[in-house]
């Protein structure tokens, strides 16, 4: 019975190991081979009564196999990346398709008509430039800027986040910002029909963007805005940072909540207006075109919404539910879910990489397994009633709670940070948000073409002022959120989803709870085993320490090309440095941070690891680990590591090893 849901587990354990590999492995044609003679094992074991444990494994085999062709496949399909150095600054034309809110300013993605001095082979295709002063061109619009591009960054810390392969999968070729002002200039709509399309859609949800925005207030105006259209560029950073920080940032992403909400609003109105009409509902099954209709609903929102690849991957676990309905399947059930984590690696394997992906599946699983779970627990002792505020408040309580506790360890994983009044915030606003917010969006859509969505967008807009000051709120009283102060190694990562999915598929409630606690406590030793990073130096010139005493110290050591580390993005510049110099205690030992002037009248003293601009005396560093800019320069960024024992050890990033990672050239 659970066979699709194994293999499912090894499609995203062959996707993530190929994704992980150090180096592209070898050819498609050798991998297919492995998938067949794997298809070819499964098929003669199972004329046998061989044991489960031996079909399971057969099973998570095949799937591994699988998925890990699939992601091969995909990344052949790809073209390799055409910018390897920073360019500019150049003239660049181009239509804007999309605009996204950023720190330092909205955020353009433009599809290149041409670029100065470039011919249209050599110049990248879709790029996204930061726009620090205020913006005159909307989506839709050919554009005329004056930029400074780079290749995606590449990640040069140990479990940074590898942003140039997100950008790879989603055709993203170059970065950079824009010196002035982007203008708009005289061509008109692309000639190719799908670019055509993508502009005009562009154009469609800044429209509705900017309507929403309008009507639904001041305060909750841009967050109104990104709940309809995915545009985020009318909120508020403090609105974002608070939503982040209270465990309330799933709300920003147009997910499965909202293609679930805006579905089963359709679903439950159009059944309930065909219920009404005794001769159709006497020969019809009112379910079925329900369905059908949600399912339209949910493909027009996936198109207003921008079509980003989370919201692509919420589409695909939408349809998936109103196609069993469609076919008399259970909607909600291990194995639905299981199809639905198929379909979205089948066609988009990279995204098992992702935050999304994996948050979004681990709740949705664990919330599948607690349902099926309390069902049988509800049908063994003859409870049958589920309706009223109690139940609908227990309800509320599981799944906040076990929603929470499926994604922690991801939160944690990938962000270095779990909101610690997550779940009393979720627990305040999801009310609000489910019972007020979705129907009034739902309603402003219908009443839309006939000009009566003005007072919904304004009940609209009311609510989610609550939930904004429920995150605020969430967000002070909980300091900016649980920060563990380094990254997770990936085995805890790996020792958690072995873990939760031990929780979700134990058959008895000890085995869930022993399974649970086995997975936290390897995961505890592992950690604390694990080396961790004591100083970072960057492609940016910056050098990061850290310390026990006040975490991570940034210190501004050279003039760099590069982009500092996503993980230290949020690190201010430290005040604790000399004049020429910085002297810190750490667990690993003393390190000395500047000039070579500074660091050679401080050479008697002893120290563990010396970084400098310049090189030093011969007499001077003796029994340190000495890291010097040029090796920078040539390499790209170092860091030193210590383990339990205080043993260092240095970590260099890699290039030219998969398609992704090209090895980039100096300026």
């Amino acid at each position: 019975m659970r066979r699709p849901l194994y293999f499912a587990l090894g499609m995203c354990a062959g996707a993530s190991v190929y994704f992980t590999l150090p180096a592209e492995p070898s050819t498609l044609s050798s991998i297919l081979v492995a998938t067949l003679t794997a298809s070819l094992i499964l098929f003669v074991m199972s004329r046998w009564d061989t044991p489960a444990g031996v079909r399971i494994l057969l099973v998570v085999t095949l799937g591994a196999v699988t998925g890990f062709s699939i992601a091969k496949a995909h990344t052949r399909l790809r073209a390799p990346p055409v910018l390897t150095q920073t360019l500019g600054p150049v003239m660049l034309e181009g239509w804007l398709t999309d605009v996204e809110p950023g720190k330092n300013g909205n955020r353009l993605r433009l599809t290149v008509h041409a670029m100065a001095g470039l011919s249209p082979q050599q110049a990248p295709q879709h790029v996204r430039l930061t726009h620090s002063n205020r913006l005159e061109v909307e989506p839709g619009r050919f554009v005329r800027c004056w930029a400074v591009l780079r290749p995606p960054p590449q990640p040069e810390f140990p479990g940074d986040y590898p942003f140039n392969r997100q950008a790879f999968f989603e055709g993203l070729d170059a970065v950079g910002y824009v010196m002035g002002r982007c203008r708009g200039g005289p061509l008109g709509a692309q000639v190719n029909a799908t670019s055509r399309l993508e502009t005009e859609i562009g154009a469609i949800r800044r429209s509705l963007a900017r309507r929403v925005n309008e009507e639904a207030g001041p305060r909750a105006g841009g967050f109104a805005a990104a709940l309809t259209s995915g545009d985020r560029s009318f909120m508020s950073q403090a609105d974002m940072e608070a939503l982040r920080n209270s465990g309330l940032a799933h709300l920003l992403a147009i997910s499965g909540l909202h293609l679930g909400i805006v579905g089963a609003l359709v679903y439950f109105a159009v059944r309930r207006t065909l219920s009404t009409w005794e001769w159709l509902a006497l020969r019809v099954p009112a379910q079925k075109p329900a369905a059908a209709a949600a399912l339209m609903a949910t493909a027009l929102y996936l198109v207003l919404s921008g079509a980003s690849i989370s919201t692509q991957r919420a589409f695909i676990m939408a349809a998936i539910v109103f196609l069993a309905i469609l076919l008399d399947r259970s909607p909600l059930s291990l194995r639905t879910f299981a199809l639905a984590m198929i379909a979205v690696l089948l066609l988009q394997p990279a995204s098992v990489m992702t935050p999304g992906f994996q948050m979004s599946f681990a709740a949705t699983g664990a919330l599948i397994a607690t349902y099926e779970a309390w069902s049988r627990r509800a049908a063994a002792i003859g409870e049958t009633r589920r309706r009223g505020m109690l139940f609908a408040l227990k309800s509320l309580v599981v799944t906040s709670a076990v929603g929470a506790a499926a994604t922690a360890p991801f939160a944690l994983y990938h962000f270095d940070r779990v909101a610690p009044l997550g779940l009393l915030a979720n627990l305040l606003a999801m009310p609000i948000f489910s019972f007020i917010s979705a129907p009034a969006a739902g309603l402003a859509l219908v009443t839309w073409p006939v000009g009566l969505s003005d007072l919904c967008l304004a009940v609209f807009g009311w609510s989610l002022e609550r939930v904004l000051a429920i995150a605020h709120w969430a967000s002070l009283a909980g300091d900016g959120g649980l920060e563990l102060g380094g990254p997770m190694p990936p085995s805890v990562l790996i020792l958690l989803i072995l873990g939760l999915i031990g929780a979700c598929l134990g058959i008895t409630v000890q085995q869930r709870f022993g399974l649970s606690a086995a997975a936290l406590a390897a995961s505890a030793l592992v950690w604390m085993l694990s080396p961790q990073a004591v100083v970072h130096w960057s492609s940016s010139g910056d050098a990061y320490v850290v310390t026990k005493e006040r975490g991570v110290h940034r210190v501004p050591l050279a003039d760099g090309e590069g982009l500092a580390p996503l993980h230290y993005a949020d690190v201010t510049a430290s005040r604790d440095c000399l004049n020429d110099g910085c002297d810190f205690r750490t667990a690993a030992g003393r390190i000395l941070i500047g000039a070579p002037e500074w660091i050679d009248e401080r050479c008697e003293e002893s120290a563990a690891i010396i970084l400098s601009k310049k090189a030093l005396p011969s007499d001077c560093g003796n029994g340190a680990m000495v890291v010097l800019w040029d090796e920078i320069i040539k390499d790209g960024a170092a860091t030193i590591l210590s383990d339990v024992a205080g043993t260092l050890d240095m970590y260099r990033p890699k290039c030219g090893r998969r398609p992704w990672t090209p090895c980039l050239k100096n300026p």
